[in-house]
């Protein structure tokens, strides 16, 4: 019996109302991140780190939350990003006066103290805005302990950690319902909020003009001019996107959040605070195809770290600073509306064979750009015996599902090989080449039907939409039959409305079993640019690109028929694949697939 059920009949007192996923943005300096819901509150952060506990998590069910928001409840909202970064915005119109409110987590960051950063700003009118921060760590089992004033700073422990509030001093705070106050600002004025959490050590000024001036600074730094790509802005924003959800060990979260379901009261709610090999190599090659950036050499060191020290037992997710993931458990929490309350993933222990197929194509980008360290040539070696060793293997394969003999597993390690072959030196290129025609031959034989078609896996003819990742990588080559037999069917068995599921599920019409597969659409795109359809591809590409909220974020997958985002988000390798088709869309790119 799930320990939740006599735990969540009724929310926790005080709890946020939620909202649709696409109302929601996403702050992240890439040691963790927060979510704010349209009304101008923090519903959700983990400290210090991404899979840490919560210390706000209302947006689960939770206690805790940071909210700034009119006193005026008769108000429109709205808002933006600041472009290529991370920086939102949120703009209240009330009958009286238009508020502006600028968050963001402070950068450069550090792993041991976030500084989160609240500006507000009337710009017509007068204003009154109520202010509450309620810290409940440990996903609200937990309150502050021992808040006082500091000067003009109040101070408090909570969960472990050390908070300090600039900004505040003249609220007051309540043992039940934590800091409150109102701030009163006329036309023009501005007021700076900064709240720290840390785990101790020094104490320095919390000093908002300093602390906005690094962070825009960093943002600049962080994103590289787009212009000339296709949807510019767009690709600017998933840099953004990357950079936000990539720590400064490498280590790239799928997502900044847990348990929002992919379909209410399914149980198929998952916590993504963790490194997925497979989505930082596709960031990694997505950034890759624009050119070098920091965020290609995270991946390849990140990737090169934990194949080095794992070999053949690569796990496909990690902590983002390379320790394991967490065995799954449940929280006491009544969840977002249909999901269900956990952290952790049973996935991190699954073998995915295709996971050393995509690193040995980002190997491979690598050393293209002349970026190929000592180390992860020594881990393409590694990677290499591993499929040596283990490519007949049943595997969980892309969707993480029980484990066959996969097609795609076994095409993307055949593109992986045959990629580092045409980069490394020769003896290494021939062991590549001939391991690469032997897993392909026997893939082609198991796998390739009579009509030309490849099979979802060697005892599955339906159709399979992760097919179309080797096939937009190079996998088979560009002359081969297969591939326009084999996208056809995908689109003629998966497509809704212009967009693409992952598979069928038996018995189920497409769009209720889930929802269509962000991932999946870009891909298309890739795929059907491949076989040299533009027009196509671009229509897959500015389709797949209108499934976000009002902030530009998108989750991993999207409910046709209701137009809602489900899932967790940011999804990481959406904004991969997104930037990725900006490039390869772009009529001016000649980068090679």
């Amino acid at each position: 019996m799930d320990a939740r059920a006599d735990k969540q009949a009724e929310p926790a007192s005080g709890l946020c109302p939620p909202w649709v996923l696409r109302d929601y943005a996403v702050l992240a300096d890439g040691e963790r991140g927060a979510v704010v819901d349209p009304e101008g509150r923090i519903v959700w952060l983990s400290a210090p780190r991404w899979h840490s506990d919560a210390v706000f998590s209302a947006l689960i069910g939770g206690g805790g939350y940071f909210g700034v928001e009119p006193e005026d409840r008769w108000h429109v909202w709205g808002g933006y990003y600041e472009d290529g970064t991370l920086i939102r915005v949120s703009r209240w119109v009330t009958a009286d006066c238009v508020i502006e409110c600028r968050d963001a987590l402070a950068m450069p960051a550090s792993v041991d103290r976030l500084v989160l950063l609240r500006r507000m700003r009337v710009e017509r009118g007068q204003a009154r805005v109520r202010l509450v921060l309620d810290p409940r760590p440990g996903f609200g089992a937990d309150r502050v302990h021992d808040p006082r004033l500091e000067g003009d700073v109040w101070a408090a422990r909570a969960g472990g950690l050390r908070l300090r509030v600039a900004g505040a001093h003249q609220a007051a705070w309540s043992p039940e319902s934590g800091l409150r106050g109102d701030i009163r600002l006329r036309k023009g004025e501005s007021h700076d909020l900064v709240l720290e959490l840390s785990e101790g050590g020094d104490a320095p000024r919390l000093d908002p003009g300093r602390l906005w001036k690094e962070t825009e600074e960093a943002w600049q730094r962080a994103v590289p001019d787009c212009s000339g790509l296709a949807a510019p802005r767009d690709a600017r924003h998933a840099y953004a996107v990357l950079r936000g959800l990539t720590s400064s060990s490498g280590g790239m979260v799928a997502a900044a959040t847990t348990s929002l379901p992919e379909r209410a009261n399914t149980g198929r709610s998952y916590d993504y605070r963790f490194a997925w090999i497979r989505d930082q190599c596709y960031a990694g090659l997505a950034v890759a195809a624009h050119g070098p950036h920091e965020l290609f050499d995270t991946a390849v060191r990140f990737t090169t770290g934990r194949i080095l020290t794992d070999g053949e037992g690569l796990r496909p997710a990690y902590t983002v600073d390379g320790g394991p993931v967490p065995d799954q458990r449940g929280l006491p929490l009544i969840g977002y509306p249909g999901g269900s309350d956990r952290i952790g993933n049973q996935a991190a222990a699954q073998f995915q064979l295709d996971t050393f197929g995509e690193a040995l194509q980002l190997f491979a980008a690598a050393a293209h750009h002349d970026r190929l360290t000592p180390e992860a040539e020594r881990a393409v070696t590694v990677a290499v015996d591993a499929v040596e060793r283990n490519w007949t293997r049943p595997d969980a394969g892309l969707w993480e599902l029980d484990e066959r003999w996969w097609t795609q597993s076994r095409l993307s390690v055949v593109c992986g090989l045959r990629r580092v072959a045409a980069v490394l030196p020769r003896r290494t290129a021939e062991r590549c080449s001939g391991l690469a025609e032997a897993v392909f031959a026997e893939t082609r034989r198991r796998c390739l039907r009579t009509d030309g078609r490849w099979r979802r896996a060697t005892d599955d003819d339906g159709p399979e939409a992760a097919l179309l990742t080797p096939l937009a990588r190079g996998c088979p080559s560009a002359d081969d039959p297969s591939n326009a037999v084999t996208r056809r069917f995908i689109e003629d068995r998966l497509a809704e409305d212009g967009y693409l599921y992952r598979f069928e599920r038996p018995g189920i019409p497409l769009g209720e079993a889930e929802g269509a597969f962000l991932l999946c659409g870009f891909t298309m795109a890739l795929a059907t640019d491949r076989l040299g359809d533009r027009a196509g591809a671009l229509r897959w590409f500015e389709r797949t690109r209108t499934a976000c909220g009002p902030s530009g974020l998108f989750a991993e997958e999207y409910d046709v028929r209701q137009r809602q985002l489900r899932g967790n988000l940011p999804q990481a390798f959406v904004h991969a694949l997104l930037l990725e088709c900006a490039v390869r869309l772009n009529d001016a790119s000649t980068l090679p697939l």
